[in-house]
């Protein structure tokens, strides 16, 4: 049987090699939130050196053996990659329909495993943040944490002020009303068919529908501001890592 070591016993703090709960271990790995990875121990389908744990609170040293799904797992060291995704690229892992995807822009930021923070549909362009750390991204994406997106969008027309008014107050979509933080015309363009808008809601296609319920046809999407982190210094199509500071700012919200 593995030892199974309780609450009371002190967590080393030598980075990835100490003592952790296994459930932070599972989101280390990248499997999910450690939420969800409470479930999944209470369900029965991890396993600590060939034995099956459904205890939580039980923790994992470093040099117990973790399997999950019949495969084993390894604690992989906490990577996050911020992309300036260009159009054309679809935010999934793989394609059947042999699409470019976004992971191949990012395949060699990292040996990590690391997964996309939400999503950007094909044609909208901008920030895409990637992390192996399953309890960050499950904040990132959850509502209530009220992440901040800020969009540069293009229509095919000019925004009205009562249209605008009306995005203000809140539009009443299929899956409910969506009233954005913010949303302004872009300074210095005349056309006025140019508008920031920001938001933290996680719908799909929202900022698209948003507009399109008002009779606007989005152009152009880019998301330039994603919970505080901006595109300076990041060329379309390319990436960087994030710094300590970044990481401690995101760790925050």
């Amino acid at each position: 049987m593995t030892k199974r070591r309780t609450d009371e016993e002190p967590e080393t703090v030598q980075g990835l090699k100490s003592v952790i709960r296994l459930n932070k271990y599972l989101a280390d790995a990248g499997i999910c939130s450690r939420r969800e990875a409470d479930r999944l121990i209470e369900s029965g389908v991890v396993e600590i050196n060939g034995v099956v744990v459904t205890e939580l609170g039980t923790k994992v040293g470093p040099n117990d053996k973790v399997r999950y799904g019949g495969e084993s797992l390894k604690r992989e060291k906490l990577k996050y990659v911020l992309l300036n995704k260009p159009k054309g690229f679809i935010s999934t892992s793989d394609d059947p329909l042999d699409r470019k995807t976004v992971m191949s822009l990012v395949e060699n930021a990292c040996k990590e495993r690391i997964y996309s923070v939400g999503r950007l549909d094909r044609n909208t362009t901008g920030l895409l943040l990637f992390t192996n750390d399953g309890d960050m991204a499950k904040r990132l994406t959850h509502p209530k944490h009220g992440v901040r997106k800020l969009y540069h969008v293009t229509l095919d027309k000019a925004l009205t002020k009562n249209d605008m008014l009306q995005i203000l107050k809140g539009v009443e979509l299929e899956d409910g009303i969506v009233q954005p933080d913010k949303i302004d015309w872009v300074e210095d363009v005349e056309s006025k068919n140019e508008v920031g808008i920001e938001l933290h809601s996680g719908k799909n296609r929202v900022v698209r529908r948003i507009f399109e319920h008002l009779g606007y046809q989005v152009e152009k999407l880019d998301r330039v501001v994603f919970a505080g982190l901006t595109k300076k210094d990041i060329p379309r199509g390319k990436w960087r890592l994030l710094s300590d500071k970044e990481v401690d700012m995101l760790k925050m919200l």
